[in-house]
């Protein structure tokens, strides 16, 4: 299976804010898009850059993590502050157990999908797990039906 299979059925639209973005703006974007992360872009009107413009991940974590030593202060401060540079990215034909294995090494959940230096969808930590679990039922099934079917 490959990352292409994940965004498949998953979709591959990526919800993004720039480092300049507010965390408010971001808190509004995460609850809009009920999601958990974004990506983070450079600045608008950036030159186009190899890496799609991708710069970093920002999460709810990151938001109660700042909260917590910053105070609401921090809602108004640009996400550039307080998000992660991105560890590690992907591309659509890279196999999804690869993919497993570099975010246990890295310690990330999320990992963009770049395409010809173009940011064409994120994959999840939930989304890996998600198409492992259907694998192995589907796995499961088999082994089953040729159990009943007398092999």
């Amino acid at each position: 299976m490959r990352i292409a299979d994940i965004l498949r059925s998953k979709g591959s639209t990526v919800a993004t804010v720039t480092v300049s973005t507010t965390v408010t703006g971001l808190l509004a974007e995460l609850a809009e898009h009920n999601i958990g992360a974004m990506v983070v872009i450079g600045y608008p009107g950036e030159q186009e850059r190899s890496d799609g413009g991708v710069v970093g991940i920002v999460s709810e974590r990151d938001v109660v993590r700042h909260l917590r030593e910053q105070g609401s202060g921090l809602l108004r401060r640009e996400v550039g502050q307080i998000m992660s540079p991105v560890a590690v990215t992907c591309g659509p034909d890279d196999p999804v157990d690869d993919l497993a294995a570099l975010m246990t090494n890295n310690r990330v959940r999320h990992v963009p999908v770049l395409h010809d230096g173009r940011l064409v969808g994120i994959v999840s930590i939930g989304d890996v797990v998600k198409i492992r679990m259907e694998e192995l039922q589907a796995e499961r099934q088999q082994l089953q039906d040729y159990i009943t079917q007398g092999g």
